[in-house]
């Protein structure tokens, strides 16, 4: 696995792991705990996603700005900025992102007092790794085929 430092910024690729049909689908992991930041990106680049990751808030909400990314999953209680105020960010600016929040405490009453902060999906901790996988395919996975290459009825 190659990997490159970009400031606070890191950024994987799988070489020939399975994954995606659109291997150029990136991936922004934010969480001040290395462990679990670590170890999501590996088992996203492991499946084909280009992965960059950002220790804070704030160096994730610099890695927004500074790149395009397909999917945003972050904690919500770090240093510098919390989930919560890097999504307030994104809808003023109103960047259109697909995120998950993935948190040991999800901030239930912070969602209902202001529901256009909801993520697209909550996940507490702990989960597992094919949980991730899971929600990040279907989040990601291309759109249906359209109806006007369906085969027709019978005649």
């Amino acid at each position: 696995m190659e990997k490159i430092k970009l400031n606070d910024t890191v950024e994987f690729s799988a070489g020939s792991a399975p994954g995606p049909i659109n291997s150029r689908q990136r991936i922004l992991v934010v969480d001040d705990d290395r462990d679990i930041r670590q170890l999501c990106v590996e088992v996203l680049a492991a499946s084909g996603y280009v992965v960059e990751a950002a220790k804070d808030g704030a160096a994730g909400w610099d890695a927004l700005q500074a790149s395009r990314y397909d999917l945003l999953i972050t904690d919500n209680k770090m240093p510098r900025m919390t989930g919560i105020e890097m999504i307030a960010k994104l809808r003023a600016a109103k960047m259109k992102l697909p995120i998950i929040m993935a948190t040991g405490f999800l901030p239930i009453h912070q969602f209902i007092r202001r529901p256009w902060l909801q993520p697209d999906v909550a996940m507490e901790r702990p989960f597992t790794n094919d949980d991730l996988l899971e929600v990040v395919n279907k989040i990601l996975r291309p759109t249906a085929t359209p109806n006007r290459l369906l085969p027709g009825p019978p005649p």
